[in-house]
């Protein structure tokens, strides 16, 4: 019994008396259950043909009776909303962690690439004027980057995307994928992302170039 009443049921207004305040549901298996309109979780009155959830509860003399009666389209609907609801948060959490997971590998990239160069520099393979400009147009870049977000929260002139694509070519790369990572700016825009690791590929060529004093057969 006491299982019967925790359950919801679903069932259909058959009978109903305006002047008594009172009616009958008739369940799915045929039954006729009483309901008292103090019952009725609606802004309305009921109306025979409504289709209804409710649940079963006893009166004062132990006769069935059915509470907490709702029609069945605002519970339905009111269902829709809370599994919206979670399949959004859901889907929020799932980008939160692919975010995070994203922002790993590209701190560990900019991290790996400036300890070749350290090691590079200390197998004086590479000078070390090199690695300080590279740790220095990686600030640069960065704080170019913030700066034109700040620009465009606030509806300021904003830095042309060419003078970050040139920064970026020069060796700020680094710089502009921790800003894009960190900040979440330019990080979306295909357009401006296919140019960004174009710049990405210009560099390194440049930095060979420099390894190698123009000479690629030096190149293992």
């Amino acid at each position: 019994m006491a299982d019967r009443q925790q359950q919801r049921h679903q069932g259909q207004v058959e009978k109903w008396q305006e002047d008594k305040g009172f009616g009958f549901i008739k369940t799915d298996a045929g039954e006729s259950v009483f309901f008292h309109i103090s019952e009725f979780k609606a802004p309305r009155r009921p109306s025979i043909g409504d289709s209804v959830i409710y649940t079963v509860g006893q009166d004062n003399q132990g006769r069935l009776q059915a509470r907490h009666v709702q029609e069945l389209s605002f519970v339905q609907q009111q269902m829709a909303q809370k599994n919206k609801q979670i399949r959004k948060r859901n889907s929020q959490k799932s980008q939160q962690a692919e975010f995070a997971d994203g922002q790993k590998k590209r701190a560990f990239l900019g991290i790996g690439f400036y300890g070749v160069l350290i090691l590079l520099a200390f197998t004086e393979e590479l000078s070390w004027l090199v690695v300080g400009w590279y740790v220095a147009i990686g600030i640069i870049t960065y704080i170019m980057y913030a700066k034109d977000k700040a620009a465009a929260q606030n509806n300021e002139w904003r830095t042309p995307e060419m003078t970050l694509h040139i920064l970026s070519a020069l060796g700020g790369w680094v710089g502009a994928l921790v800003a894009q990572t960190y900040l979440r700016h330019k990080s979306q825009k295909p357009e401006f992302r296919v140019a960004y690791y174009l710049t990405v590929v210009i560099n390194l060529a440049g930095l060979l170039f420099i390894m190698t004093g123009g000479d690629w057969d030096k190149l293992p």
